[in-house]
């Protein structure tokens, strides 16, 4: 999973938002790696409420990891689906980031904005009882990806990002052409 998308020049980077790209692999506070997140406009659009936005920013983590990797949520425990596929971190007692050093070091910084809320938007779901490993149901049919991508689609429209930007971001290397036909209809981003 090579971190290799990148923003065009006409894509600008998320006004206030900042990353500690120099952090050492481990385990580390989320606002320690992503200063100043809890305060900008989209942390507000994903919890409005002041004390639970506050939890939310002061209780996650990050875990760094020196794999070539994007970002997931840390499982409480490895999920079925896992097994035989995936070596995930595993956090059972905490809300857990975890994310690739070169992701965090090179990737451009609307690309970690996204990412970084994407992820969040996960957090929040399973907090509210979500599972977000289903077993059986397609990546790009599961209501929690479908949700989080839509939240951070939103919030890059907002910030002028280019539909071809959006485009290349939901095309993950785990997903088909056909399903990424799927996610772009469902979150309306206009194929080319």
């Amino acid at each position: 999973m090579a971190p290799t998308r990148a923003a065009s020049k006409k894509d600008p980077d998320p006004p206030g938002f900042r990353v500690a790209r120099d952090m050492p692999p481990g385990r580390h506070p989320l606002l320690a790696v992503f200063p100043g997140l809890d305060a900008l406009p989209a942390a507000a659009r994903l919890v409005s409420d002041p004390a639970a936005r506050s939890r939310l920013f002061d209780e996650t983590c990050v875990e760094i990891v020196d794999q070539d990797m994007w970002m997931y949520v840390a499982p409480h425990e490895v999920p079925a689906t896992a097994r035989g596929r995936w070596k995930p971190v595993v956090s059972p007692s905490a809300d857990c980031i975890v994310v690739g050093l070169a992701h965090l070091r090179e990737s451009p910084s609307i690309m970690l904005f996204m990412d970084i809320y994407h992820e969040l938007c996960h957090v929040v779901q399973r907090q509210g009882g979500a599972n977000l490993w289903p077993p059986g149901v397609s990546y790009v049919k599961r209501w929690t990806e479908v949700e989080a991508y839509r939240f951070v689609v939103e919030e890059a429209r907002t910030l002028g990002i280019s539909d071809k930007f959006l485009r290349d971001y939901l095309k993950v290397e785990w997903i088909s052409p056909g399903e990424h036909r799927e996610l772009l209809a469902e979150l309306h981003v206009p194929a080319k």
